[in-house]
């Protein structure tokens, strides 16, 4: 059975996909992808909620399920138009990016932070971070990728070696570099940047963040060939 909770996400996912399409126009594909994403969004809750000890989402859980519901309507924009609806995408992403502050922040005060609730959050920000690569993608070429596609390799990676889902300290660079990939994409996404600054600051980014992953890929390695020697 669904979660009330994960019920009422997917039906907020569905009201602001409308609004959108009041505001900026959608076709079936900009509805099919983002009425998909809510639901695969709700998948993920469920899922996690049954294998986790809680049954209900925290306060600092909605707020994410409120910002996972703006990176759906910039999947819609994106699928349906080709990011040709710039300003509005740019919109719903800064907001999305600036609530990220929040839920964390949330967490904290009320006391309801949890693994489920970190790895959502986290989730959220990949994928949007992913959608937007897909469009910065579209005018400085498709390297530009790599900084949406990083964080799933390093997943699909941890499948063939479980040793990489090792939980990791905690580290504000880790967490500024993550900032700083979806700033940087918004500001190139928007065009306010020349296209060769675009390409810098772009480039700029994808180099911390391959500093990032291969920092925490490293102490992995070596925490794995330490727990290795026998003693």
């Amino acid at each position: 059975m669904i979660n009330p909770g994960v019920f009422l996400g997917v039906l907020v996912q569905l009201a602001l996909l409308g609004t959108l399409d009041a505001v900026a126009g959608l076709g079936p594909l900009g509805w099919l992808a983002g009425a998909a994403y809510g639901i695969a969004v709700g998948g993920f809750l469920t899922y996690g909620l049954h294998r986790s000890t809680a049954r209900s989402l925290g306060p600092a859980d909605a707020v994410t399920l409120g910002r996972s519901g703006l990176v759906g309507c910039v999947t819609a924009l994106v699928v349906d138009t080709a990011g040709r609806e710039i300003v509005t995408m740019v919109v719903i992403a800064s907001v999305a990016l600036a609530l990220d502050a929040v839920d964390g922040q949330v967490a904290r005060r009320t006391g309801t932070a949890s693994p489920l609730g970190a790895r959502f959050d986290m989730e959220v920000d990949a994928y949007l971070i992913l959608v937007l690569s897909v469009v910065v993608a579209q005018s400085l070429g498709p390297w530009v990728l790599t900084i949406g596609a990083m964080r799933y390799v390093f997943v699909a990676a941890s499948r063939l070696w479980p040793w990489l889902n090792a939980p990791l300290p905690p580290s504000m660079a880790r967490k500024t570099v993550a900032a700083v990939q979806g700033i940087v994409l918004v500001a190139v996404a928007s065009t306010v940047l020349p296209l060769w600054a675009g390409f810098v600051v772009t480039l700029g980014a994808l180099g911390l963040l391959t500093w990032s992953f291969g920092r925490d890929t490293w102490w992995l390695v070596e925490r794995h060939s330490f727990a290795a020697v026998p003693a």
